[in-house]
């Protein structure tokens, strides 16, 4: 029978929130920020979850998070990296015995399991496939002075979200032939860009839910918020 896994990444320091507390413990309606992602892949079909935390932080997370809220699927939590592509590698690296893995940012509180189920079954159809929704506003590209330089065509322009999902020995060997390559990383922002690069391996668009969001700043939280109680309430 095949297997999947969740790779769920709470290793950033959300620098942009303005608060000395890391995002994903702020506090959401009562709950922890990353409760809710961890929420949802736990009531969903993936078999096994990593959670990569910051270093320093595995113990808490282990004790407050994971235990505390009795999520059962959680198989491991790993320390990440300095950058975001460290983490999902160590996060991949964790992973035992599955067939597929679904790569999910810990600060998108409002993934759902039908998302999740979109995700899993594109990884099997397509074996490389990303979460998102097409852009609903016109979109610049600016010049270094910041003059509009051109404006692309929307139509085929989309926002990327989480989960990214893939076949498992797919994304695992392209982000080691990344990590060992002598390329440069700093543009890598997500893990289809990762797959694009190191393989011939197409990655297909999964059309999600805008409400989807990632929370990044103050104002996203009250957004996040809003649209939990909202999901809520359909239940």
């Amino acid at each position: 029978m095949e297997r999947t896994a969740a790779v769920i990444l709470a290793a950033g320091k959300g620098s942009r929130m303005g608060s000395p507390v890391h995002k994903q413990y702020l506090e959401l309606l009562g709950k922890p920020l990353l409760y809710y992602a961890l929420h949802a892949f736990e009531n969903s079909s993936v078999d096994q979850i990593i959670l990569v935390t910051c270093p320093g932080e595995v113990g808490y997370c282990q004790k407050e998070i994971v235990e505390k809220y009795g999520f059962t699927k959680v198989a491991a939590v790993r320390p990440g990296g300095k950058e975001r592509y460290h983490s999902v590698y160590e996060g991949l690296k964790a992973v035992k015995d599955c067939d597929y893995v679904l790569i999910h940012d810990g600060a998108r509180p409002c993934v759902t399991r039908e998302i999740i189920d979109a995700a899993s079954d594109g990884a099997r159809k397509y074996g490389a496939c990303v979460i998102g929704m097409p852009v609903k506003d016109t979109v610049k590209i600016s010049d270094e002075n910041e003059f509009a330089a051109m404006t692309p065509d929307r139509n085929s322009l989309w926002l990327i979200q989480t989960p990214q999902a893939f076949e498992y020995g797919l994304v695992l060997g392209a982000y080691e032939k990344l990590m060992s390559s002598g390329l440069s990383k700093e543009k890598i922002t997500d893990d289809a860009m990762v797959v694009e690069t190191m393989t011939q391996e197409r990655v297909k668009l999964i059309r999600g839910n805008y409400a989807n969001i990632k929370v990044t700043t103050p104002e996203d939280m009250e957004i996040a918020g809003v649209l939990i109680k909202k999901n809520q309430s359909k239940k």
